[in-house]
């Protein structure tokens, strides 16, 4: 449910002119509208909302560790929208590990305030077990030992401030880009990170991946269906014996397009034993016109109606094949030890491809309602169509035509959405 996100960039700035959380009592998009038709009427059990440090404490220019009561009031009203759904919903500092430029315990801002915030966070909804924590949006560009460093100072912080129980992601470099999370993204170090008892439990690395050519959801032709990159990462997290999210994917409802995301998202929903589910991009504060809307369309009886991107590529492969295998998110955890949210389930598929490297963009956009803008917390556009079940296009990528039982542990949810300004 993108908005409080808008107008960050990669390098960790972002004005607090530009941030917009789509909520009607803010005066921008009805974002507790859109979650609630998402929850009730299609079933998605999570959601991401992005913010920016800056936002929280009230203050684009210098760094601190302490939240801003109004600022944080008001990105608390958006939690508690996507709480009162029954959902999962997960907490996305969108800094890129940065703040103003400075990456944050290599020559920025100190660890210990960037901890701080995650304290105040984590002593905020320690008792809902709904809420996830993810550390950071998709670092790039640091040294990869210290930024494991820091990561653990957050985890034992959040732990330590009485979230026992709640998803911690845990955020490789280079964008967090499946394509090479195993490889030089980091996933060996960050897996190290551990709870204070030295546990595991609830750490799950964080991925990310588009489908264009350039990884940055910036144009509507898609170069991949990615099978071979997620492939090569639930063979590792097998191999490992850990989960992970895919906390942020997107494509355009180019036909083309759609053949490929529809067919990455069966890919992902049938390997539910290592991936625990996606949050695709994009609903909230985007109009229906942006390259990769989700956003639904509200109609005059107040109802909302999906676009076909969403119903059929997004909701679609995990509807039709499966159900949430997760326990309720109020059932009772014991406090003493901290456990896992999901059930190992036994994958159907394995999928070996050339895997397909992608850089990311280092621009900044502009930001405006509706248009196409870069992977730094902007992005847009589809018609909208009834939630009709339709039968997923046949891949044009032979590994992912093959017969697949699809079984899934999180369904998708949506991250960004529609801007009526």
């Amino acid at each position: 449910m993108a908005g409080g996100d808008f107008g960050c960039d990669i390098n960790g700035f972002c004005p607090l002119s530009t941030a917009a959380l789509p909520l009607t009592e803010l005066g921008h998009a009805d974002g507790a509208g859109q979650m609630q038709h998402f929850a009730k009427d299609d079933g998605v059990s999570i959601f991401r909302l992005p913010t920016s440090w800056q936002f929280l404490i009230n203050n684009d220019k210098v760094a601190s560790g302490t939240l801003d009561p109004t600022n944080a009031g008001q990105y608390d009203l958006f939690m508690q929208a996507c709480l009162s759904t029954g959902a999962y919903c997960m907490i996305d500092v969108h800094n890129f590990a940065r703040f103003n430029g400075g990456v944050v315990g290599q020559g920025g801002p100190p660890d210990a305030m960037f901890v701080a915030i995650w304290v105040a966070l984590a002593e905020k909804y320690a008792n809902d077990s709904r809420v996830i924590f993810e550390i950071t949006n998709e670092p790039h560009d640091l040294d990869l030992d210290l930024w494991v460093q820091t990561c653990q100072k957050v985890v034992t912080g959040i732990r330590n401030a009485g979230a026992l129980t709640q998803m911690i992601l845990l955020p490789g470099v280079n964008f967090d880009s499946a394509s090479t999370i195993v490889t030089t993204g980091g996933a060996d170090a960050l897996l190290k990170i551990t709870n204070p008892d030295g546990s595991i439990d609830g750490l799950h690395l964080d991925i990310h991946k588009y489908l264009d050519n350039r990884n940055s959801g910036l144009t509507g032709e898609c170069a991949t269906n990615n099978i071979g990159n997620f492939s090569m990462v639930a063979d590792y997290l097998r191999q490992k014996n850990r989960k992970g999210l895919i906390s942020e994917t997107g494509a355009s409802s180019s036909p083309a397009c759609m053949i490929d995301f529809c067919a990455q998202n069966e890919y992902i929903n049938a390997n539910g034993d290592v991936f625990l589910g996606y949050v695709a991009w994009a609903a909230g504060q985007f109009g229906t016109t942006y390259i990769l809307s989700l956003t639904p369309t509200l109609q005059p009886n107040g109802s909302y109606t999906d676009n076909q991107l969403f119903s059929q590529c997004v909701l679609g492969p995990y509807q039709n094949n499966g159900k949430p295998v997760l326990p309720s998110p109020t059932s009772s955890i014991s406090t003493s030890s901290i456990r896992s949210s999901t059930s190992s389930i036994a994958s159907s598929t394995t999928s070996s491809m050339t895997t397909v490297t992608q850089t990311r963009p280092t621009h900044s956009a502009t930001y405006a309602a509706g248009t196409n803008s870069n992977k730094s917390g902007l992005k847009g556009g589809s018609n909208a169509s009834s939630l009709t079940p339709v039968a997923t296009p046949t891949p044009t990528n032979a590994a992912s035509s093959q017969s697949i039982f699809v079984v899934k542990n999180i369904i998708v949810a949506v991250i960004a959405g529609a801007a009526l300004f």
